[in-house]
């Protein structure tokens, strides 16, 4: 009998081909007034860009509903390929890939009832994807129970900076010194 390796055991990352779509970090409606901008670079465990890592992230509304709104994604009806979001629908979801220099961005509105975006990162040499969280800084996030049970030092690698007006950053460090905290669900 021959086994076969698992998606898990097999050398990629296979994703870039499938996973992105156009407008993939679009989750805000186009002009929305409220939407707000969180970027960064991910990096390994020497500080370099990894270029091929695909992040998901999901959040509640701003009302702090969870439902989504399915059906936002547009194909092109020649092709059957994605065209992308509708531009009108806030889904709670993204999924976004890095460029060359690890570089990723998303355009969204304030979560509502947590202060926090949930991510979950795939890249090269993860055998499993990784989940952590991205908090808005602010007074909420102070109070929130996962954040209080951090040291400090720990405690900052979930926190994003903020970079200008509506605009955050947040890198996502794999490994080393300042390795961002990522969550083990079982």
């Amino acid at each position: 009998m021959t086994v076969l390796p698992t998606p898990s055991q097999t050398v990629g990352p296979f994703y870039g081909y499938a996973l992105p779509f156009p407008g993939g970090g679009d989750i805000a409606p186009a002009g929305h007034p409220g939407t707000i901008t969180v970027h960064g670079h991910v990096l390994d465990g020497a500080g370099e860009p990894v270029p091929d890592a695909v992040l998901e992230f999901w959040q509640p509304a701003p009302d702090g509903s969870r439902t989504g709104a399915p059906g936002s994604m547009r194909r092109d009806p020649v092709t059957g390929g994605h065209l992308g979001r509708d531009g009108l629908t806030f889904t709670g979801f993204g999924r976004v890939a890095t460029d060359a220099d690890g570089r990723w961005v998303v355009r969204t509105l304030p979560p509502g009832g947590v202060p926090y975006l949930s991510v979950c990162v795939f890249a090269r040499g993860l055998l499993h994807h990784l989940y952590t969280r991205v908090y808005l800084p602010g007074d909420s996030a102070g109070a929130d129970p996962l954040l209080a049970s951090l040291e400090p030092d720990r405690r900052r690698t979930l926190v994003a900076v903020e970079a200008a007006p509506r605009t955050y950053r947040f890198d996502i460090r794999l490994q080393g010194a300042e390795e961002t905290v990522f969550l083990d669900f079982r």
